[in-house]
């Protein structure tokens, strides 16, 4: 029977695993027993447990936090042996090392990244990454088949395997953010379906400006070139008129 801290505690962490569950995990208590939890870890991309569907228990002590859970897996996956506890540095393998702030999202992440590992340890197996491929082939029609995960859950007893509610996609940055595509520009209009362009109609129309307000603004414009191409001059003259005067001071001083 679960303690007064340790229900609280695992209620606790029910409403957080339903309110932002990590990649690749889903976790459930059961109904009649909160100590007792079963999830699902999915396979990740670019793993040998690509695409596979692994089911097992966590079974907290009725002192959790402040003792660590046991830990199996029921799915045959090639990396542990199924339902048989788990040594772990966050399973009651390891009191020791256990950390009261772990909580089940930590836990079954935890499991996860030790599953991904080659690390061999109490309950765990040897096997080729071919083996571990058709074993997460196999996976979830095993699943549907168990009592046990019926009962677990039950919405994921189709056919067609569903995903989980994170299945990664943060991480990985999926486009399944539904990022809306950048509206156009107010001022773009939709072409016409059939070349009735200007530059189409007339071959002349190239060497016009595009803008009709063009040859209104290059008027506009000349004034200003025409001031350029003055201050230009005058300083052309001015250096000139320099230099001579510069020339007469010098033979005038000479003499």
């Amino acid at each position: 029977m679960a303690s007064k801290a340790a229900h609280k505690r695992l209620t606790k962490e029910y409403m957080t695993m339903q309110r932002d569950p990590p990649p690749f995990v889903w976790a459930v208590p059961e109904e009649k027993n909160i100590l007792t939890w079963n999830y699902i870890i999915r396979g990740p991309p670019d793993s040998p447990f690509a695409g596979g569907e692994y089911h097992g228990v966590l079974l907290f002590p009725s002192e959790y936090p402040f003792k660590p859970p046991g830990i199996k897996m029921l799915t045959p996956s090639g990396r542990f042996q199924p339902d048989r506890k788990i040594c772990f540095s966050m399973s009651d393998f390891h009191p020791g090392t256990w950390n009261p702030a772990w909580s089940v999202s930590t836990i079954l992440t935890g499991l996860l990244s030790f599953m991904l590992s080659d690390e061999m340890t109490t309950g765990s197996v040897t096997s080729t990454d071919s083996d571990k491929r058709a074993y997460a082939v196999r996976s979830h029609a095993w699943n549907i088949k168990q009592k046990r995960f019926q009962e677990a859950f039950s919405d994921y007893c189709t056919l067609a395997m569903r995903d989980l509610p994170n299945m990664g996609e943060k991480e990985r940055g999926s486009a399944s953010t539904n990022i809306p595509p950048p509206a156009p520009p107010a001022s773009s209009t939709t072409p016409s379906a059939t070349p009735t362009s200007s530059t189409s109609a007339d071959p002349n129309a190239l060497s016009r400006p595009s803008n009709p307000n063009a040859n209104g603004e290059a008027a506009a414009n000349a004034p200003g070139w025409t001031d350029a191409w003055r201050q230009v001059l005058w300083q052309k003259w001015r250096w000139g008129i320099i230099l001579v005067l510069a020339l007469v001071v010098s033979r005038m001083s000479s003499r």
